[in-house]
């Protein structure tokens, strides 16, 4: 028996007792179904009928039937113990409800997470780090909710995955504090040191880009947060993506366009059916990151 303040209440095996024996029409025979002894059963019964004040079950040699009460309190046990037997289903649910599986590279996983993260609000966003195609499996199969990647041209999409475009990314020139550029960025680059990093199998054509700047040498960072770091303790510019850039800038700092033109499109890919909160903040995850719009397509693809 439970009591919450002055009012004592049927506990759980209370309402199972008088379930079994409703539904067995004996009290042994409850018993047994509950894994107790016929004695105990029949205490509890008593006790229980005590408490409510009349008599549940008529009891004789042919078993128990219950009477008009005891048909009331079946039907009580049977919603109550309804309504219990799925209460972890529910609890999980409503977790998973609020919790959103989502990937990245780790190139851009420094861009992605923290807007997603401020844009998701009320949810839980599970972060994955991976190489594109891994998560771009792991989105067509449901394991993740969504998988944002530059897609590496000659990949082989899976069938049930759903591409969608959020915006073309662009390289621009990051500036540290007193790093000033005179005349045209071709012009002030030659023969200087170059920082670069980007996603995506485009490292070469960047640093054939940057060498072309006659003279100039390029360092290649492992991501582009990286690079800015780097840029930073050297005061050297740095070619990163658009996207590295917003919230990142110091006092001072600056970004400006680069000498040359390399973009690549940032694509959310997932299962059929995208996670609603994640489709409503993909336009706004594209302004975020500075992203150029794209012309609607079926999969991405990336010019250089």
């Amino acid at each position: 028996m439970v009591a919450i303040g002055m009012k004592p209440l049927p506990s759980f095996e209370d309402l199972r007792l008088v379930l079994a024996v409703g539904r067995r029409g004996s009290v042994g025979s409850a018993a047994r179904d509950l894994q107790i002894s016929q004695p105990s059963a029949s205490q509890r019964l008593a006790r229980l009928e005590q408490l409510v004040g009349v008599r549940l079950f008529e009891r004789d040699s042919r078993g128990a039937r219950p009477t008009a009460a005891g048909l009331e309190l079946i039907s009580q046990a049977e919603h109550i113990l309804g309504h219990l037997d799925g209460v972890y289903d529910v609890t999980r649910a409503a977790d998973a409800s609020t919790r959103l599986a989502v990937g990245t590279t780790h190139s851009l996983a420094a861009a992605v997470f923290p807007v997603l993260d401020a844009q998701l609000e009320g949810f839980v966003v599970d972060q994955r780090i991976d190489h594109e195609q891994r998560l771009i499996e792991l989105a067509a199969e449901g394991t993740l909710d969504a998988a944002f990647v530059s897609i590496p041209d000659g990949v082989s999409l899976p069938r049930d995955a759903v591409v969608r475009a959020v915006g073309q990314d662009e390289l621009v020139l990051f500036l540290p504090a007193g790093v000033a550029l005179d005349g045209s960025a071709a012009d002030a680059l030659r023969g200087a040191v170059v920082v670069f990093a980007t996603y995506g199998e485009s490292s070469d054509a960047i640093r054939s880009e940057i060498l072309s700047l006659g003279g100039a040498a390029a360092r290649l960072a492992v991501t582009p947060p990286t690079a800015i770091a780097m840029a930073r303790r050297r005061r050297q510019p740095a070619a990163v993506p658009r996207s590295t850039i917003p919230g990142q800038l110091l006092p001072g700092e600056r970004v400006v366009d680069a000498p040359f033109r390399h973009r690549r499109t940032i694509s959310v890919v997932s299962g059929q059916n995208l996670a609603r909160p994640i489709a409503n903040a993909l336009r706004d995850l594209g302004r975020a990151l500075g992203l150029r719009p794209v012309r609607r397509r079926d999969r991405s693809s990336s010019a250089t």
